[in-house]
């Protein structure tokens, strides 16, 4: 695998949200198809983005596929003709999902249709109307607050009609059929942090997965409109669901504050552990899962109760930006994505390591100088890396694993995964069996 570095990663993280940020994206429609296009190419071969569409009118267990929506205009024009608010300066301005309209107006009448976010003037805000059929513009405060009585022209030029839901998915093989399931959700137009900052480090730890050398694990990346995109993925699939031994919900990783890991609906899955480990040595948060976020509550229903969690930093509405125009490419900072990418493929690096070990020389402890495992020169302390082999001797039991014995010792698990190897090589060690898994 070629080494890549942080400037030349953050750089390709960045280009990528550049070329998707202008897209209007909603759960259906052009915007969606499009930003799967954009995925594919960022993806370098062999890697293949399989492309999935499934008709409007499609049962997804108590859901039914919408009908397919797309944009070619809209505009609110004052009696001169001049545009005040128009959906080719933003395509925030436009409720997703709205139907098409053409009509002159009062303000009294056009006024029901328009919001506003009046304790942030200059933004403007992120409303949708999926599954009623109806319409509306966003704006800025300011802009409504300069619009006068009318009259105003209104068109909103759209098509509302049967189509498709697409999703992407890319599968990377390993040496088991055992996944472990990243998911982004594709469905939000030109909001950064909530939406392309999940997409883009999907693609770069996609990158990264598919130049290991070796793989214990299958790896599977779902490209998905939220909520219905997730439903109709699991509604389709659900002959492989067994396969999934892990899994995470990628977002809002870009903005400000800590790493935040929600944990899976029981709470003690093995992705939790690895992820808690991961996330709290970064000062992070972890919390509880609760039925109410992003798409982790759909893979957690009961009928589903599979492992996944969710990976963010401060959570969805938790900060003013989210669901704003203000969420845009100056709100995210490259050293926040590429803390998260790290941040994931040290929870990899324990999903896919992790295992119990015996000790074969458990009658006291080894003589590790003698093996070369040893300082030469004693001191006034162990290091860590003489303290990782004695926690591994210690608890290598055939029992507890590599991520029990680093959370006991409150060592880095890299520490002690490569204790283990040491001691393995010196002939200390034997492993016993894999970790048990979801």
């Amino acid at each position: 695998m070629v080494a890549v570095d942080d400037g030349t990663r953050a750089a390709r993280m960045r280009s990528h949200m550049e070329r998707l940020y202008p897209i209007c994206r909603s759960i259906t429609g052009d915007g969606v198809r499009r930003t799967l296009d954009l995925v594919g190419e960022a993806l370098p071969a062999p890697l293949v983005l399989e492309r999935r569409a499934v008709p409007s009118g499609t049962a997804a267990y108590d859901w039914t596929v919408n009908d397919e929506w797309n944009v070619r205009d809209a505009w609110i024009a004052d009696a001169n003709g001049r545009r005040v608010v128009d959906f080719q300066e933003h395509n925030l301005h436009l409720v997703s999902y709205s139907v098409p309209v053409r009509a002159r107006m009062s303000m009294d009448e056009l006024r029901p249709h328009l919001h506003t976010l009046p304790e942030h003037p200059d933004w403007i805000p992120y409303r949708t109307t999926y599954y009623k059929r109806t319409w509306g513009f966003c704006l800025t405060q300011r802009q409504l607050d300069a619009m006068g009585e009318g009259p105003f022209e209104v068109v909103v030029d759209t098509t509302l009609e049967p189509g498709e839901l697409t999703y992407g998915e890319l599968v990377i093989p390993g040496d088991t059929a055992d996944e472990i399931l990243f998911t982004s959700h594709v469905c939000h137009p030109s909001l950064a942090n909530d939406n392309l900052s999940g997409i883009v480090v999907a693609i770069e730890l996609a990158r990264t997965l598919a130049g290991l050398a070796r793989r214990r694990f299958s790896y599977r990346f779902v490209f998905a409109p939220g909520t219905i995109g997730s439903i109709t993925w699991l509604s389709r699939n659900g002959a492989l669901l067994d396969r999934i031994r892990h899994g995470l919900v990628l977002t809002g990783l870009g903005g400000p504050g800590p790493l935040v890991y929600k944990r899976t609906r029981r709470g003690d899955r093995t992705i939790d552990r690895a992820a808690t480990h991961v996330v709290r040595r970064r000062q992070g948060e972890v919390r509880d899962y609760s039925p109410y976020g992003y798409d982790e509550r759909q893979f957690n229903a009961i009928g589903f109760d599979l492992p996944v969690g969710r990976l963010t930093r401060t959570p969805h509405g938790e900060y003013p930006e989210y669901h704003t125009s203000a969420d845009n490419l100056g709100f995210l900072a490259d050293e926040k994505l590429l803390d998260a990418y790290d941040a994931l493929l040290r929870i990899v690096e324990i999903l896919e390591n992790d295992a119990a070990y015996l000790n074969l020389s458990p009658h006291g402890e080894p003589q590790l100088g003698k093996r070369g495992l040893y300082p030469t020169t004693g001191g006034r302390s162990a290091s860590d890396t003489v303290m990782a082999m004695l926690w591994t001797l210690a608890y290598s039991d055939g029992r507890a694993t590599l991520l029990d014995i680093a959370d006991r010792a409150g060592l880095d698990f890299g520490q002690v995964c490569s204790a283990a190897n040491d001691l393995a090589g010196a002939g200390l060690l034997e492993r016993a069996s894999d970790h048990p898994g979801r």
